[in-house]
């Protein structure tokens, strides 16, 4: 629907990769690509253990071998639509060698849509930059962990591709809590801080926590989201992380703090607003804000 009724462009943000098919990925991303008339881009997702297994009934190992197979493989189908080879991808996890004419819907008006992966762990962010279009970094995340940890395994991605930095968009996302008066304010820090508990539950995000000296966190908020006592991990979260991990204050402090956290990495940046009071009003602000402040 947003593809026909806009003209922006659209992504998915993400789409879970390994409980779908290639095929079927490459399928609905050529699909959107034509509605959108060129304004689509697939991000893929791996998400965690537990939700694979558990939520999907998919198969998890090695998540970042198999998000390269996947990109890999998409990118194939692509390729053997465009005319430009064969279909004979032949990996360790998927193999796809048969594309009749009948299912072969010829080359994309607009060019095939560029892949995106998210990434957190140097693995897979590695992955990313060895292989995708482009790089969703993880909103749950700090300036000192993009420095330390997340930068440096993209230069060792490109490096082993044999790429520059200008074949990969690097897309920053950050959660963000704004307002403009006392209670909206107070309302979006609730909100991120419910959030930032959430994320920092998950064992895979220790890393992040660990960076900024509070991985002893996360195995409380661990226990805590066991029991389903999602209020008492929200109180962990004080102001000090709220601020860190995430961006709060008014629409023009949170552009000012966007664009100084990410404005010379990122050509775009994906804003969360995990709490439902936010307004388009204030979201309109915030982007002309961030425009102003780039």
């Amino acid at each position: 629907m947003a593809a026909t009724a806009t003209e922006v462009d659209l992504m998915t943000n993400v789409a879970i990769a390994f409980p779908r098919s290639p095929v079927h990925l490459a399928h609905s991303a050529y699909d959107l690509q034509v509605l959108s008339r060129g304004r689509f881009r697939l991000g893929l997702g791996s998400q965690v253990r537990a939700h694979v297994e558990r939520r999907y009934g998919a198969t998890w190992s090695r998540p970042a071998a198999r998000m390269r197979e996947m990109v890999l493989a998409i990118k194939a189908l692509f390729a053997c639509w465009e005319g430009e080879a064969p279909l004979d991808f032949r990996g360790e996890f998927t193999t796809h060698t048969l594309m009749t004419p009948y299912f072969d819907p010829g080359p994309n008006p607009y060019g095939p849509p560029p892949v995106l992966v998210g990434a957190l762990g140097p693995k897979m962010t590695e992955v990313a930059a060895e292989v995708a279009d482009g790089l969703l970094v993880m909103p749950f995340n700090s300036e000192r962990h993009l420095h330390e940890r997340t930068l440096p395994a993209v230069e060792r991605g490109l490096a082993t591709a044999g790429r520059s930095p200008d074949d990969l968009a690097v897309i920053t996302e950050v959660i963000v809590a704004t307002g403009r008066t006392d209670q909206e304010l107070a309302d979006a820090a609730a909100g991120a801080k419910t959030l930032l508990a959430f994320y920092g539950s998950t064992p895979s995000y220790r890393p992040v926590l660990d960076v900024e000296g509070w991985g002893d966190l996360q195995p409380e908020l661990n226990a805590l989201s066991k029991r389903g006592e999602w209020q008492q991990m929200t109180a962990l979260v004080d102001d000090t992380m709220l601020q860190t991990l995430a961006v709060w204050g008014t629409p023009d402090e949170c552009a000012r703090r966007i664009v100084d956290r990410f404005g010379w990495l990122a050509g775009r940046v994906c804003c969360y607003f995990p709490y439902a009071s936010i307004t388009d009003d204030t979201i309109a602000e915030l982007v002309s804000a961030i425009r102003v402040a780039a």
